[in-house]
């Protein structure tokens, strides 16, 4: 029988390598799952990770999809730090692209040509600050009732499902769209411009760089980050030397609300181009995957955010080429964050024997009573 027990020190250069592992043993596993399909593992992982960077659109593909997971996931890591677990992010970008898609639809064909050159920052500003108030239920809710915020922010993400998806079949529907639940497509002026003739990757990956510098810095070099990471690793130094816990709630959900949200404006002023039902393949959630990946660390998270958009341009040529489910990209993800899980279990825990094979337990000396006599 053996018991896990804490290690009186984790080892920095396995936690470093705790995700290489966690990669190898995915794609060890991934081999027996194409085995068990009929498909060759070597012809599978090079429809999955060599053909979708074959061309120069691949490349192109790769920085869209990474750029908002790298958004999310800088956001999502000040909190992980501070051990505030937002599982929301995905209701947090759709609620930044509600406000930042409504006002597209608020200044579209307008004749004013100052507003027109405000129709994009705007809906930055308008995505990012609904993105944090989307945060801020979560975080209202925990200092003041002390809710879990992984339950709430997890539950506000359908609530702002249904109300986009009331929107876009009701007052934001496209008049001329055939009756499908999607509004109007935006024009130029609530369009992110893009970068090459010919391909979909725009300037909003320019956002997510300078969104991965500044958290370098916040993270590095800021002593609020210094008290986000001591209230969450040591709460009661935290409070003994005076730093605030609802502080460092409403900042953490505030900052990831805030990232997601700008991702959400991101995707409907970028490759989407409206505002509809698949705005997001499930960025917010990906997103934690990429976080912990990156060990919660701004260039970390950056190389995890390659990886993670890779998965996902794989897993769309694998049903084609493959003619597998669309599933496997889930699969793939989770996989991926199962092994890291338990990577980390044995960076910080050791197996300890307590009971030696064929020997009975022996049990602590129980102390005698012995009653007094009158």
């Amino acid at each position: 029988m053996h018991l896990l027990e804490p290690r009186a020190e984790s080892s920095r250069t396995m936690r470093l390598l705790a995700p290489v592992l966690a990669i190898v043993l995915t794609l060890l596993t991934g081999s027996l799952l194409f085995l068990a399909l009929g498909r060759s593992p070597l012809e599978s992982f090079k429809v999955f990770f060599i053909q979708p960077l074959s061309s120069a659109n691949g490349w192109s593909e790769l920085l869209v999809k990474a750029s908002p997971l790298i958004l999310i996931a800088q956001g999502l890591a000040i909190g992980f730090r501070a051990r505030i677990y937002n599982i929301g992010a995905e209701g947090q970008l759709i609620a930044g692209a509600i406000c930042g898609g409504g006002i597209a639809i608020f200044l579209d064909g307008t004749p004013n040509p100052t507003l027109q050159h405000l129709t994009l920052p705007l809906m930055l500003l308008a995505g990012a600050l609904g993105g944090a108030l989307w945060g801020g239920i979560p975080a209202l809710l925990k200092t003041r009732f002390n809710a879990d915020e992984t339950l709430t922010t997890l539950m506000l993400t359908y609530v702002a499902s249904f109300l986009l998806t009331y929107l876009i079949q009701g007052p934001w529907r496209d008049p001329e769209g055939m009756n499908f639940p999607q509004s109007i497509m935006f024009g130029d002026a609530a369009t992110l411009p893009l970068l090459f003739d010919g391909m979909r990757v725009n300037v909003s990956i320019f956002i997510t760089l300078a969104a991965s510098l500044v958290f370098w810095l916040f993270t590095s070099k800021s002593f609020l980050s210094y008290q986000l990471n001591v209230g969450g690793l040591a709460p009661q130094a935290s409070r003994y030397a005076g730093f605030s816990a609802k502080s460092t709630v409403w900042v953490s959900l505030l900052l990831s609300g805030l990232t997601a949200g700008l991702a959400g404006v991101g995707e409907i002023a970028g490759p989407v181009g409206q505002l509809n039902l698949n705005i997001s393949p499930g960025y917010g959630f990906a997103a934690i995957i990429v976080a912990y990946i990156g060990r919660l660390h701004a260039a970390g998270i950056i190389l995890s955010g390659l990886l993670m958009a890779l998965i996902y341009l794989g897993g769309e040529a694998a049903q084609v080429s493959l003619q597998l489910p669309a599933a496997i990209t889930g699969l793939f993800q989770g996989m991926l964050l199962f092994f890291l899980l338990g990577a980390d279990v044995f960076v910080d825990f050791r197996l300890r024997r307590l009971i030696s094979r064929g020997k009975k337990p022996t049990l602590p000396a129980q102390p005698q009573v012995v009653s007094e006599q009158p």
